[in-house]
C-alpha cells in the first residue's frame, strides 16, 4: 500500500505572514492538530502545530529558567525563543524543518517516519508541491477500512491447522518444534512447551486470526527456569 491510497487530499494550510491567531482557529474549525505553513509560490516554508502553542506570552507559559542557565544558553538562542512566544506572525512560530513522504511512497516509509521523528502529519508532495496530508488519523481510517471488509471464507479443519503452523513457522520467536496444534469443528487446542511465557499470547492471536477459528482452547505449559515451577495455559 502507498501514502496516495490513506492521505487526505483536502489539504487545510496558512501562510507565513499570517497571524498566529488565524493558524489557531482554523485548527479549532477543523479539528486538527497541526497545518503545513505553505506560502503565495505554493512552496512548503514550514509546519505548525499544537506543540507550537504548547508556552505563549499571552498564556504566562513561557519558560522560566535560573539566570546561569540563560547565561548558558547564550543571548542567540534565548533570542529565537523570544520569537516563538511572542511572534504574532505564524512564520515566526512554526517548526521550518519539515519531515515529508511522496505520493508513491509505501505506507511503511511514512509511519517509520512518524515514530521515529514523533509527529502525528506528514505533508505529501510531488513535483516539490504538496499535495495532500497523511496522518495517524489516515492510518486508524484505513485499518477499521480493511477490519470491515468482507471476511474470508472460513476454512475446514485441515487448512486451519495448516495455515496456523505456516503462521508460527515465519516467525523468529514461535518455539514451532514444541507446539501441538489439533483443530475440531473450527476449535484450535494447543499444548506443548513455551521457551518464554510472553509467547503465549502470540501464539494466541496468530489461531484467532485464522479464518474458520471458533475459540481457542490453551493448555501450553511454561516451566519457569530458574524455579522449575511449571505455568500452565488457561485452557479457554
Amino acid at each position: 500500500m502507498q501514502v496516495k491510497d490513506v492521505m487526505s487530499r483536502q489539504i487545510v494550510s496558512i501562510g507565513p505572514e499570517a497571524p498566529v491567531l488565524d493558524a489557531v482557529q482554523l485548527m479549532l474549525q477543523h479539528r486538527i492538530s497541526g497545518l503545513p505553513v505553505i506560502d503565495a509560490s505554493g512552496n512548503l516554508q514550514g509546519v505548525v502545530t499544537e506543540g507550537d502553542f504548547l508556552r505563549r506570552a499571552e498564556t504566562g507559559t513561557q519558560r522560566k529558567r535560573a539566570r546561569w542557565i540563560e547565561f548558558l544558553m547564550g543571548p542567540g538562542r534565548l533570542a529565537s525563543e523570544y520569537v516563538r512566544v511572542s511572534g504574532g506572525k505564524v512564520g515566526e512560530v512554526m517548526t521550518p524543518e519539515v519531515h515529508t513522504v511522496t505520493e508513491d511512497a509505501p505506507l511503511e516509509d511514512a509511519v517509520h517516519l512518524m515514530e521515529r521523528h514523533r509527529v502525528k502529519r506528514l505533508p505529501v508532495m510531488r513535483d516539490g508541491k504538496v499535495v495532500g496530508i497523511v496522518t495517524r488519523s489516515n492510518l486508524m481510517r484505513a485499518l477499521t477500512h480493511f477490519a470491515l471488509a468482507e471476511q474470508p471464507v472460513a476454512a475446514g479443519d485441515a487448512a486451519i491447522r495448516a495455515s496456523l503452523l505456516a503462521e508460527l513457522g515465519k516467525q523468529p520467536w514461535a518455539p514451532v518444534g514444541l507446539i501441538n496444534v489439533v483443530v475440531t469443528d473450527g476449535i484450535v487446542k494447543l499444548s506443548g512447551a513455551l521457551t518464554d511465557e510472553r509467547e503465549r499470547q502470540a501464539i494466541r492471536v496468530a489461531a484467532e486470526n485464522i479464518p474458520g477459528v471458533r475459540k481457542v482452547e490453551d493448555h501450553l505449559v511454561w516451566i519457569e527456569p530458574h524455579t522449575g515451577v511449571i505455568v500452565e495455559g488457561p485452557g479457554e
